[in-house]
């Protein structure tokens, strides 16, 4: 495939890279060319600090565009990501910026890339494992380790939540990141359900999870003896109400 060349105001040239196959996104990768996700957490820095001579974009490659109710690939930009995957996940991507931004951004772009990381309370409580690509090919890993190593994102898949739910704080432009609490409920092979929880607060995110057939009140007494019991006040209220409701629901438990 030939590359496309994005000439930038100062006359550099990025030979863009568009790869329709993982041989072809590998090889790329050993060339040197520098993933963009939407570009536009990279754009300003490049400004800034000086233009690769290759980029490369996921955005022709299938694995990297999946949209489904258990996988979602890191190629697909915000505004589609839909109904089609759980309502936490689907919520969470609704309320990232401006439509402007996601109708530009991209799901691996907002995890890997971003300080604000909205996706990733989502991910955590659907308790997602990650497909990556490197020089050796591809593998499967945890959120952590692709959050910590900057890995190149293929996609997210994990098995679908009995319900999910979102909660984002309102916040001013500009201001801190707003306080997120994102929550799922997973049935187990035992037939027990078992409630994840991850909050953003701040740059940090926090994930735990405990059983939750023996009622709200244990479950969230439980939850404040791990490390969301720390978070401050406000945080705590937030997380007391989304158990409380997405308990309430009739999940079987």
């Amino acid at each position: 495939m030939s590359p496309r060349s994005v000439k930038e105001s100062r006359s550099t040239v990025v030979q863009l890279r568009l790869p329709t196959t993982l041989s072809e996104a590998q090889r790329y990768l050993a060339e040197g060319a520098v993933p963009i996700g939407g570009a536009t957490l990279v754009w300003a820095l490049w400004q800034r600090d000086g233009f690769p001579e290759q980029a490369m974009s996921l955005r022709d490659l299938p694995e990297a565009n999946l949209i489904g109710r258990e996988a979602l690939g890191a190629a697909v930009l915000l505004h589609q990501v839909d109904d089609r995957v759980p309502d936490v996940l689907r919520r969470a991507a609704s309320t990232v910026g401006t439509g402007a931004v996601r109708r530009t951004a991209t799901v691996g772009g907002n995890i890997v890339g971003s300080t604000l990381r909205c996706l990733l309370p989502a991910a955590l409580v659907l308790n997602a494992r990650a497909t990556v690509l490197d020089g050796d090919g591809t593998y499967e890993t945890d959120l952590a380790d692709v959050v910590a190593k900057r890995h190149l994102l293929l996609g997210l898949r994990w098995r679908d939540p009995v319900t999910s739910g979102y909660h984002k704080a309102a916040a001013e432009a500009g201001g801190p990141p707003p306080l997120v609490v994102a929550t799922a409920v997973h049935a187990g092979s035992d037939g027990r359900h078992r409630l994840y929880v991850a909050v953003r607060d701040g740059y940090e995110v926090i994930s735990e999870s405990t059983p939750c057939h023996t009622g709200a009140e244990q479950v969230l007494h439980d939850l404040d003896r791990t490390e969301l019991g720390s978070l401050p006040p406000t945080a705590r209220d937030a997380i007391r109400r989304e158990v409380s409701e997405i308990l309430a629901r009739p999940i079987g438990h």
